[in-house]
């Protein structure tokens, strides 16, 4: 198995990074084919991942058919960059978070050793209201961890 590294260098970002055995080409699938992503991720997504375009889906494939996630594609460098932004640790069905900010997520993938080095990193959590900002935080914290976990168990199998 391959460590994952944690660094958070603030209260505003989380960063994992894992060392994969599959290569950029096989980790790019995985991360922006929205059906694979939404297998090791636990997600059911509606439609294709494009850059500019808002892909919506259920997290019922882990255990949470209520709640859903709504992604904002940004950025889509092939076997380099992708990104989105999402509201985080969004877990109340009845809440309206569409007039609060978004975080963003960005994956960077680097050959690395036969391999891949992929570095999640999330950022933006100053600008989540207060009564949710420490939260969110923590809980994607912990999130990112098992969803590392996921990806390189994803792709192993």
């Amino acid at each position: 198995m391959s460590p994952i590294t944690s660094t958070a260098r603030s209260a505003d970002r989380i960063e994992q990074t894992i060392q994969l055995d599959s290569p950029p080409s096989r980790v790019w699938r995985a991360l922006t084919d929205s059906a694979e992503f939404g297998k090791w991720f636990g997600a059911t997504l509606e439609g294709p991942f494009r850059t500019g375009a808002t892909t919506k889906g259920d997290l019922g494939a882990c255990g949470h058919p209520d709640l859903t996630i709504d992604l904002q594609i940004e950025k889509m460098e092939p076997e380099k960059t992708f990104s989105f932004r999402w509201h985080p640790y969004a877990i109340d069905p009845k809440a309206d978070y569409s007039k609060e900010p978004r975080t963003l997520v960005e994956f960077t993938l680097k050959p690395a050793g036969g391999g891949t080095l992929l570095t999640v990193v999330e950022s933006g959590f100053d600008a989540i209201p207060t009564e949710r900002r420490a939260k969110a935080f923590e809980m994607n914290t912990k999130g990112w961890v098992g969803q590392i976990e996921n990806i390189r168990k994803y792709l192993a199998g």
